[in-house]
């Protein structure tokens, strides 16, 4: 939100109450979500729900969510109700972006639409609202607050895109999270739609028995989905796929009315988006 505003205007400690807003609204969300996914670990630390308590964890989102809403209204902004009102807005989507995670679960009949919508909802659109907030407090043209938002749109898709490979394909001990926390919680991401799509009679027999099994040894399930992975190739599908999204909110950044310097640090976290290993 902080670089958004940069854009437009010199920077300044007076829209900080708003990017803590999102910050603080942003890990209510992750602390909700450990519970939801039964995470252990959170940038290679212990959950709230595991170091306190499933009760501490809750009560600690809630409080976090609205103390989000208390920051925010200290925006001293002509723009403030429309920025309330997207806040408000992006809230709800992503809660109905979690909502449809956890359907997927126990869902057999996914489409990869259906997933990228809910990556859009789950992830995307937080970092869309946080770059339009940036630039309505700025006071920019509505045109370039809805570019930075068409941008983060797309960087938020490939962001997620890479989330879930990671989650497979990373260092642990680097990406701060268990490997395979995707794999045991059978969330239907790219990977293992596309690997659905794609394997052979033998290789979709193996994904179903692990999906189906009720108890299992979690290592023994990482290691035989993530082989189907590597034999369907999806995760060379999934970093093309991530580059599409890149190139989309790139060629939206580059539409946007303001010096190219000024657009360097977001070009650079477009890059990141699809190279980060945490």
């Amino acid at each position: 939100m902080l670089h958004a505003t940069s854009l437009f205007a010199y920077p300044t400690m007076d829209h900080l109450p708003a990017a803590m807003a999102i910050e603080i609204f942003h890990n209510f969300t992750l602390l909700h979500d450990d519970i939801m996914d039964k995470a252990d670990v959170r940038r290679g630390l212990p959950t709230v729900h595991k170091k306190y308590s499933e009760n501490a964890a809750i009560l600690s989102g809630d409080a976090m969510s609205i103390l989000a809403f208390k920051y925010l209204a200290q925006e001293n902004s002509a723009s403030l109700p429309d920025i309330l009102n997207l806040f408000s807005d992006t809230a709800l989507e992503v809660c109905d972006g979690q909502q449809m995670d956890m359907d997927f679960e126990s869902s057999s009949t996914v489409t990869i639409a259906e997933y990228l919508e809910m990556i859009r909802l789950k992830t995307a659109v937080l970092i869309a609202s946080s770059l339009k907030i940036g630039a309505l407090v700025s006071n920019a043209p509505l045109s370039d607050a809805n570019l930075l938002y068409e941008y983060g749109i797309n960087v938020g898709l490939a962001f997620q895109l890479q989330d879930d490979w990671l989650d497979v394909f990373g260092d642990p001990a680097v990406f701060g999270k268990k490997q395979g926390g995707d794999i045991c919680a059978n969330k239907k991401t790219y990977l293992l739609l596309r690997a659905i799509e794609k394997a052979d009679q033998s290789s979709l027999a193996i994904l179903t028995e692990w999906i189906e099994k009720k108890e299992f040894n979690p290592i023994e399930k990482v290691a035989a989905i993530k082989g189907v992975y590597e034999q369907t190739k999806v995760s060379e599908e999934t970093h093309l796929l991530m580059l599409t999204y890149q190139n989309k909110a790139l060629a939206a950044l580059g539409k946007l009315a303001v010096s190219p310097e000024k657009k360097m640090v977001l070009e650079a976290f477009a890059l990141e988006a699809t190279e980060r290993m945490k």
